[in-house]
Order: C-alpha cells, then structure tokens, then sequence
C-alpha cells in the first residue's frame, strides 16, 4: 500500500499538469463560498441594522392615537379627531400599574432661525419623560424639566442636525433660535440617534415642553389636546396588560359605552418593529439557501471532473495496479485530488467573501 505522503505528491502532480482545468475546477467553489459568505453577512448587517433603529426609538413602546373623524360619511382615518388630552396623559401614569414612562406629544414643521441661517425642521412638544421612555442621553446641557413645562418656558433642546445646519462649530448652549419667529433659549443638545426604521432623521428635531408648544407655536383648538401619546411598558411581558389598562381607563374616561367604538387606538410599536426583524432574519436565511445552491453546484462539479479525470487515466491506474497499487491506493489519490480541490476553492472563496464584504461596510 502506498503511503499517504507520496499519494499527496502524486496528487498534486497530477493536479499541477492540468493547470486550467484545475483552476475551472475550483472555480465553482470558490463563487459558491464566496457567495454564502457575502449574502449571510449583508442579510445579518441589515438585521443588525434593524436592531439599532429598533434600540434607537426606545423599547416596550406603545403608541396611543386619536379616534377617526367621519366627514359625509367618509371616515378619515386615525388621528383625524382630536381626543386625546395631556390629562389623559397624567392619568395613564398614575393609574396603569404596567406603564414605565409616558410622553404626551403635539408636533409641527416649523421654519428655524439663527442669525442668517435658518432651517425647516420636526418641533416636538413634549414632557421630560419622552427622553427616559426613549432612551436619549444628552450630549451638553440639560434637559427641560417639569416646571418648564408648568410655566411653558421658552426653552428647546435641539438634534445633531439642526445645530450642524444652524450653528455649525458655534456653541448652540444658551444661544438664542427663533420658531416661528419665537425667541427659545438652547439649553441643551441631545446625544446623535441615527435613523429611523422608516428612514426619517431622528436627529432632524427640536424638542420644547409641550405647553409651550400649544400656547406659543402651533396652538390647540381646545385646552390641553395633544396628537398621540407615547407610553413605554415596565417591561416586555408587561405590554399586553398594559395595552389593557390604557384601553380600559381611556374609555371610562371617555365616557365610551361597551357597544361603542373607541375614540382612540393603541397600537403595539414595539411588535411591529420586531415583525421587521423578523422578516429581515427570513430574508437572510433565504439569502443564505440561494447562495449556498451555487456551492452544490460547484461541488457537483467537482465529482463531474474526478469522474472525467477517472476515464482519462484509464492507462495511469492500469499500470500502477499493475505494479502492486491497490484499489485503495487508486481512490486515495482521486479522493486527495478532490480534497485539495476543494479545500483550495474553499480558502479562496473565504478570503474573497470576506473581502467583497468589507467592501461593502466601507461603502
């Protein structure tokens, strides 16, 4: 029998004399990993992508929207009829056990000034917890607080946008920005979130204390009516009973009877996020299946040329058989050629598919 070393030897020669065919060979195996590698590492980068938008908006959230208004008999659709109020706000926190945080919220496009720059953005009235509930550090200054909602301060914090569009490498802390020709003092600038699920700039914002926002820039047609309201649950199990008890108590609120239709729908942001995660994992894993059809491929091709390889070389087995090679012997060296094959297509398609991936990140 002969030995494993001089096999490998013989299996190389053979190998090196046929050069082109070799190469052809490994070519299958090469696209095929190559291609695993790059369509498992896009579809896990979008995914990854996705979780952080997911973290970037806040977690366990739900979102509480106005009731529908009907006009001629054509309902217009949620958030078309003012019925929430920023008491109904206060009343969700003081009595649902299950919720953590809640941000009352009225907003609006409005043109921004500084000096000779101005700049047309998202300004949100809102109350401090919408910074706990979606977990947004501040980068310098402070947050509004309570009090500043109590008096509608004229105070704003602004995103990363707004102070590179307004301010540039000025100091924004303490300057003073016109909203809708409204002197408000910067107190502060929160930390950079990136984007959104949907695409939309997080950090393209300025938020006021809510009742300023009412009072002083977009105004309300009756007393403390805010659009939605944001509620953030204790926790993941927690946002079922928590939908429950927002639902119960702004119904008794709203005097709404049980054969009635809500004037409000909550909605589990949370949820809907994570069925985005979901179909992103899927598209992955079918990105994977349909790469790795290229890899069976190529390894079909393999077999493909080892069987042409085996007819050729009819006379080559014929006389090392006869000088005392084994059947073994035989299928060793072919099964070596196969390997080196394989293992060389291998370690190519690798370092290409980490390099097309890179690539690709640094884009």
């Amino acid at each position: 029998m002969i030995g494993v070393v001089p096999s490998l030897k013989i299996a190389f020669d053979a190998l090196m004399t046929n050069k082109m065919r070799s190469v052809l060979t490994m070519l299958g195996i090469i696209i095929g990993v190559a291609a695993v590698i790059v369509m498992l590492a896009l579809g896990n980068g979008a995914r990854m992508m996705l979780d952080e938008q997911i973290k970037s908006i806040g977690s366990n959230l739900l979102i509480v929207l106005p009731g529908a208004s009907t006009a001629s008999g054509v309902r217009m659709g949620s958030g078309t009829q003012l019925t929430l109020t920023l008491s109904d706000a206060e009343a969700i926190k003081k009595q649902c056990p299950a919720v953590l945080y809640v941000a009352p919220v009225d907003s609006g496009v409005a043109q921004v000034m500084y000096g000779n720059q101005n700049w047309s953005t998202l300004v949100t009235g809102t109350t401090p917890s919408m910074f706990d509930l979606r977990d947004w550090p501040i980068a310098s200054g402070r947050y509004f607080t309570q009090d500043d909602v109590k008096a509608a301060a004229k105070v704003c914090l602004l995103g990363k946008t707004v102070v590179d569009n307004l301010f540039g490498a000025i100091n924004p802390i303490g300057q003073i920005i016109r909203i809708k020709n409204v002197p408000f003092t910067v107190i502060g600038v929160l930390a950079e979130k990136g984007q959104s699920p949907n695409g939309q700039d997080q950090d393209d914002a300025i938020y006021v204390p809510v009742t300023t926002a009412q009072k002083k820039l977009f105004g309300v047609p009756f007393p403390g009516v805010v659009k939605i309201i944001l509620v953030s649950a204790k926790g993941a199990n927690e946002l079922g009973p928590a939908e429950e008890q927002i639902t119960e108590l702004l119904k008794q609120r709203h005097h709404i009877g049980p054969k009635q239709e809500n004037d409000f729908t909550v909605k589990n942001l949370t949820q809907i996020l994570k069925a985005a995660e979901k179909t992103a994992k899927i598209m992955s894993l079918l990105l994977g299946a349909i790469a790795s059809i290229s890899l069976v491929v190529g390894g079909i091709g393999i077999m493909n040329i080892m069987l042409v390889s085996v007819t050729e070389r009819t006379r080559e087995i014929g006389i090392r058989m006869a000088v005392g090679a084994k059947t073994w012997d035989i299928r060793l060296q072919f099964l070596i050629e196969a390997v080196t094959l394989s293992v060389s297509g291998g370690i190519i398609g690798i370092i290409m598919g980490m390099g097309v991936t890179l690539a690709v990140a640094t884009t």
